[in-house]
């Protein structure tokens, strides 16, 4: 599945480079009695896929307590909580524990509180996604990101996106989203029956093609803007094909600190996003963290120029565009094979770009 201004200076260029504008419901895990409880958990591994691995446990009470005699009978149910594989603190990566509905879809997730027990940090779902970033549950600080990120975070740009911007794409060789998840799929096919990331996922174009597919046990759309996530909720409850069951799940997060243990995922999508992440090698170092061995990585993204662009003019493409990450052929290629990834391959168009590496 992974996140300003627009000066008019920069129009006529950015035609030129047929790029576009390139652009608390608070959960708690505890109980009345969380004081005087101690959390006890277990987990086991499927050898192949590990991050859909999850296995309910109980609370029980101290040992050193007593119950009083109005709480005898409440201590004798055990409170299911679940240690999940699926998702992890980003401030520790600590497997979270969750309390509620079990699954990877919208109304279970909507349904659960999630708890760090290294951090004692909790994370819930608010305003239809979870929030699984550093700063969640934040009251008074506000990360502002560098523009590339901050742009898509607005509600016109994430409104848009998906009414035209998109569509923009084709100026500069991508194929269309169709196609574009097509090519992504014949790549994916080892990971087929695990779970999914999409990373920088907008507003769900491509996380919504793979959870309908029905390949994957999970789909996780990933994103830093919350309007862009809002866009996506708006998406699939419109969509009659999606139900309460489908397994899309819709987090927030930040793809330099990916919320998901080490080697949990089976495979991680990202689509025209590598050139707005403020740092692609710390974001791809978090893509092969969080991959099992044998997960594969999938990338769409601009070139700073295409092959048929004049040499003379590329320095000023490049200028131009400087506050995006546009890099080269192999440029990517070394950013991959330097992070840990291995097997690498793409497809060039024009200045289109989809690029494949596995975990070894």
């Amino acid at each position: 599945m992974a996140m300003a201004s627009l000066t008019t200076s920069s129009s006529s260029s950015i035609a030129l480079l047929n790029k576009p504008f390139l652009p608390n419901r608070s959960s708690s895990l505890s109980s009345s009695t969380s004081h005087s409880r101690l959390y006890r958990f277990s987990s086991s591994v499927r050898s192949r896929f590990p991050s859909a691995t999850i296995r309910p446990v109980a609370i029980e009470p101290e040992l050193n307590e007593t119950p009083s005699s109005d709480k005898k009978e409440s201590e004798t149910q055990s409170i299911e909580v679940e240690q999940t594989q699926v998702f992890a603190c980003p401030v520790c990566y600590e497997p979270l524990m969750r309390k509620g509905p079990s699954g990877i879809n919208l109304q279970a997730i909507y349904r659960s509180g999630f708890k760090c027990g290294q951090c004692n940090k909790t994370y819930s779902s608010k305003d239809e996604y979870l929030d699984l970033t550093v700063t969640a549950g934040f009251d008074s600080f506000n990360e502002v990101k560098p523009i590339t990120t901050e742009l898509f975070r607005s509600p016109l740009v994430s409104f848009l996106y998906e009414r035209g911007w998109r569509q923009n794409f084709a100026r500069s060789g991508f194929p269309g989203p169709d196609e574009e998840f097509r090519m992504a799929e014949e790549y994916f096919k080892e990971a087929e029956g695990g779970v999914l990331v999409d990373v920088s996922c907008g507003s769900g174009l491509f996380s919504r093609k793979f959870a309908k597919s029905g390949k994957y046990s999970g789909v996780i759309a990933l994103d830093y803007s919350e309007n862009m996530l809002r866009q996506c909720n708006e998406f699939i409850k419109k969509d009659t094909t999606f139900d309460s069951s489908t397994n899309i799940a819709v987090v927030r997060a930040d793809v330099s600190r990916l919320p998901f243990p080490s080697g949990s995922v089976d495979a991680v999508h990202a689509g025209a996003a590598l050139h707005c992440w403020p740092s692609p090698t710390n974001a791809i170092a978090e893509v092969c963290r969080v991959l099992r061995s044998g997960g594969v990585f999938v990338g769409t993204t601009f070139l700073r120029y295409s092959p048929s662009t004049p040499w003379i003019i590329r320095p000023f493409q490049s200028r131009i565009l400087q506050n995006y990450n546009y890099l080269m052929q192999d440029e990517i290629k070394d950013v991959c094979t330097t992070c840990g990834l291995t097997d690498y391959e793409d497809i060039v168009q024009d200045s289109f770009i989809m690029f494949t590496a596995r975990k070894p």
